[in-house]
């Protein structure tokens, strides 16, 4: 029987990159997804996905950053599914520039996706959880929930990042905090952070610097300096950059149950490359 089978799984922003490699890495071991991304294509597209190959997902498209959307996300898989077994706060983006002339738009827009949605997608959760696990354990039973919060090497601190590197560091804050907080819940709550991974964000930035992504409105220039692409097999001890599927293989070790007794760390998946 698959690791996860009938488990109900939750990962934001996993319309595209590394949240969709997940995504299809957790049905295809069972898990039913609750599949999120900020435009509904995407979001729609890898559950019909999932379905072709015989699994099951229900797609809640949409900001990580409205008002709602935490209440919604947590909605929809309880209405579908009746229960939450994983979540897995992932969604994200990046837009840089040096504090000088990084305006309160840009820090607020990065703080708010990278750890106040997650924060409203944990408060939201945590009555379910909760219920579910009162209820087991009246029956004597122990059944452990995951939650993996999504960080960064750069949480070590970046020049440039002064707004995500510190909601990355930040993260790690409130792994560890409900770490304590939710133990007693049998929920083992871990953060994963990434090095340098082939994403459409992290795309080497052409000689005019145009590349940009929509985001809820705003254009925003995306991408890392060419150069650290060319430098990545001497700096990166691996010799390339990660792929999607291996970020998401990495954040699959603490879905599975052999990390039952694991809680409160930090995984730094850069391919030998960063520390936290």
């Amino acid at each position: 029987m698959s690791k996860l089978a009938g488990k109900v799984a939750l990962v934001s922003g996993s319309g595209r990159g590394i949240g969709r490699s997940l995504a299809l890495k957790l049905a295809s071991d069972g898990a039913r997804v609750v599949v999120n991304d900020l435009d509904a294509d995407p979001a729609n597209e890898v559950v019909e996905l999932i379905r072709q190959q015989g699994g099951e997902a229900v797609a809640c498209a949409g900001s990580v950053t409205a008002p709602d959307f935490a209440d919604r996300f947590i909605r929809t898989a309880v209405d579908h599914y009746k229960g939450i077994d994983i979540i897995v706060n992932n969604a994200g983006f990046t837009w840089d520039n040096v504090i000088q002339k990084m305006t309160d738009e840009q820090w607020y827009a990065i703080i708010d996706c990278h750890m106040t949605a997650p924060f409203r997608i944990l408060r939201a959760a945590q009555p379910v959880i909760s219920a579910a696990a009162k209820a087991e354990a009246a029956e004597g039973r122990e059944v452990w929930r995951k939650v993996v919060n999504i960080s960064s090497t750069a949480a070590g601190g970046n020049a440039g990042q002064a707004n995500y590197s510190s909601a990355k560091s930040g993260i790690l804050g409130m792994t560890k905090s409900l770490a304590k907080e939710w133990g007693r819940l049998k929920v083992n709550v871990n953060a994963v952070a990434f090095g340098l991974i082939e994403t459409r964000l992290t795309q080497a930035l052409s000689g005019d610097e145009s590349k940009t992504v929509n985001i809820e409105g705003r254009e925003i220039k995306v991408g890392v300096q060419k150069a650290m692409i060319d430098n990545a097999g001497r700096t990166i001890p691996a010799g390339r950059a990660g792929t999607p599927d291996e970020a998401a293989n990495a954040v699959y070790l603490f879905c599975q149950p052999e990390s039952n007794y694991v809680s409160g760390q930090v995984l730094v998946c850069g391919g030998g490359y960063g520390a936290i």
